[in-house]
């Protein structure tokens, strides 16, 4: 019988040692944080390399306090803008790297991109080229798609997404947009050739 006791009172003991290594649970705890801290610091200068890559990106035009008449108003997410037809290259510059909420404004003169507690931006119709519905864009999927409006700015083609509150918009959104860009490159060609 004591040599039962004695067992029993050997693997409570190592129980209870492996259970009381503090040092080595505080020590995995802390070389956790410090990797997680890692990544999270090379995530940020990565950030940083990029927004210093597309430094040479001129100022985006200044933002009208109205974008004329309103053709189409809508509420929804921003998630982002790329280069053309390279979804995962995130243009971070100005601002437009950043995720947020978005009120969309679609008029005669242009897109008005309204964001809470973000930078503002605008796009003027002479420089949109089009818009269509995809499911991703910046290395983000929305698998009930969004909304990607491409434009230019100073010879630079631009694709930003949009997902709005109600997904349904966004073929409406679509035509408006190319019926915009239609009518704005015809109008320019009709000056050019007078």
């Amino acid at each position: 019988m004591s040599s039962t006791t004695g067992d029993a009172a050997a693997l409570l003991a190592q129980e209870q040692a492996r259970v009381a290594n503090w040092p080595g649970y505080i020590g995995w705890t802390v070389g956790l944080l410090l990797v997680i801290g890692l990544v999270y610091w090379l995530m940020r200068q990565g950030w940083n390399w990029r927004r210093t890559l597309q430094s040479g990106i001129p100022p985006l035009p200044a933002v009208p306090e109205r974008a004329g008449r309103t053709i189409l108003e809508s509420s929804g997410r921003y998630h982002g803008t790329t280069t053309a037809g390279n979804w995962l290259d995130r243009v971070v510059a100005h601002g437009l790297g950043t995720r947020s909420r978005a009120d969309l404004t679609l008029g005669e003169n242009g897109l008005l991109v309204q964001r809470p507690g973000d930078v503002d931006f605008w796009i003027p119709a002479e420089h949109l080229t089009g818009a269509r519905t995809d499911s991703g864009i910046a290395g983000k999927v929305v698998p009930s798609g969004l909304l990607v409006v491409t434009w230019t700015h100073e010879g630079t083609e631009l694709d930003s997404g949009f997902r709005f509150d109600h997904p349904d918009e966004h073929a409406a959104w679509v035509e408006a947009v190319a019926q915009l860009a239609t009518r704005t490159t015809t109008k320019k060609t009709e000056e050019a050739a007078s």
